[in-house]
């Protein structure tokens, strides 16, 4: 394995550093590269998900997963996250929820379709396989929040046949299957983890062999889908707690469960994840919410915004995103940090990469596909060697993949 601990006999050759960064490309290029999660944007996102190099007046408004930045990334695979956010759980609510990701799949479909020779869906992680030998890059549907399954289960069924294979049954917010690790202005626990629904959502998931997802759930519903699943889990976007305090990061205690699981954690470029506030950083947030009258204790990125008016909300956020874009950004270093704490605490086999592109995750070094060269630059630079940086890119989710596969049942 590749882990630093390790690290003196896996150094690469001395050589400088054109030749190290001629080396990664190669490397790079060699294996294949998956990203476990990144979201569809529509013509109603919201203008910060979208990739804009230097400013948001400029005319270049487009995806951060743009096919032209999957080629020069070299990405290989990519999870593609039909998903909502919260909202109402009444039948409004979640028809609008259903319209949503119905048209993202619709997206998913047409970006697919209008690129042939470069991009096909994969339904399998032997479609995965056989697509990077062929030189396309697979996409795999993911689901994410079962809000928009309102209380049907068998609503999975037809999300399966529709080709997604990733579910994960929380955003932020509970709905009626799991307690969400970001509880907005709802009670702190709805169900206490998974409700009667949320675990036959986990037999369903498993007896379909898709992969289920752990990000973004509550800490109780985490270890009861672990504790329920009868294969290994991702999380697909999650980073380290002990680095970076936040409900949406895992603790040392839920990597160790990972790994007991045999699941894969998939590291997020999201700055909010990677770095803590400083003292003085969480002095400035506090005094600015306080101009909302909320309390100057938060848990950072703070989602306690649901009882403000809808203006107010709408202020709160462009205050806190003038804020927090004067704090310094996270390097690629920073993001690697946490790849190396979850390999030094639970082993190469259990972390991977997942971008979270396009729902406002990226940073300098990291900040589209066309950069994760950058991320296997640093790795080498670190002495993971090719088979270590291999697994971490694709290796460790597609053995999870095909593991979710053997649980299916046949009819």
């Amino acid at each position: 394995g590749g882990a630093p601990a390790a690290a003196a006999a896996l150094m690469p050759p001395a050589f400088g550093q054109a030749g190290r960064r001629a080396d990664a490309e190669a490397l790079h290029r060699r294996i294949l590269v998956l990203d476990a999660h990144a979201d569809v944007l529509l013509s109603a996102s919201k203008t910060q998900y979208y990739h804009v190099p230097d400013s948001y007046l400029l005319p270049d408004k487009s995806s951060r997963i743009a096919v032209r930045r999957l080629v020069e990334g070299g990405i290989d695979a990519i999870t593609l996250a039909v998903s909502v956010g919260p909202g109402p759980m009444d039948a409004a609510g979640i028809k609008a929820a259903r319209a949503e990701a119905d048209a993202k799949l619709a997206v998913i479909r047409q970006i697919v379709a209008d690129h042939p020779k470069r991009l096909s869906i994969a339904l399998s992680a032997a479609d995965v396989r056989r697509l990077h030998r062929e030189g396309r890059t697979g996409v795999i549907i993911g689901f994410q929040n079962a809000r928009i399954l309102g209380d049907d289960v068998d609503q999975l069924d037809a999300f399966y046949r529709g080709g997604a294979r990733v579910f994960a049954l929380n955003h932020a917010g509970h709905n009626g299957f799991s307690d969400s690790s970001r509880y907005l202005d709802g009670p702190a626990a709805l169900h206490r983890g998974l409700s009667t629904l949320g675990r036959a959502a986990i037999t369903r998931l498993n007896d379909l062999g898709a992969v289920i997802d752990v990000s973004q759930m509550s800490a109780a519903a985490f270890g009861q889908t672990l504790a329920q699943s009868r294969a290994p889990v991702i999380a697909s976007h999650s980073n380290v707690d002990a680095l970076a305090p936040s409900v949406r990061n895992l603790t040392d205690a839920q990597l160790d469960a990972i790994k007991a699981n045999g699941g894969v954690v998939h590291v997020t470029p999201f700055a909010a994840f990677i770095l803590p506030l400083t003292a003085a950083q969480r002095t400035a947030v506090g005094k600015m919410r306080a101009k909302y009258w909320m309390s100057e204790t938060f848990v950072y990125p703070s989602d306690d915004i649901g009882n403000l008016s809808s203006a107010a909300r709408t202020g709160y956020i462009d205050d806190m995103g003038v804020l927090t874009e004067s704090f310094a950004k996270p390097t690629v270093a920073n993001y690697i940090d946490h790849i190396d704490y979850i390999v030094r605490r639970i082993g190469i086999a259990h972390v991977g990469i997942g971008s979270d592109f396009d729902h406002g995750s990226g940073i300098p070094g990291f900040n589209s596909a066309s950069d994760a060269p950058n991320v296997t630059a640093e790795l080498l630079a670190r002495g993971y060697d090719e088979q270590a940086i291999a697994a971490i890119w694709g290796g460790n989710f597609l053995r999870v993949f095909e593991a979710a596969e053997e649980t299916r049942v046949r009819a």
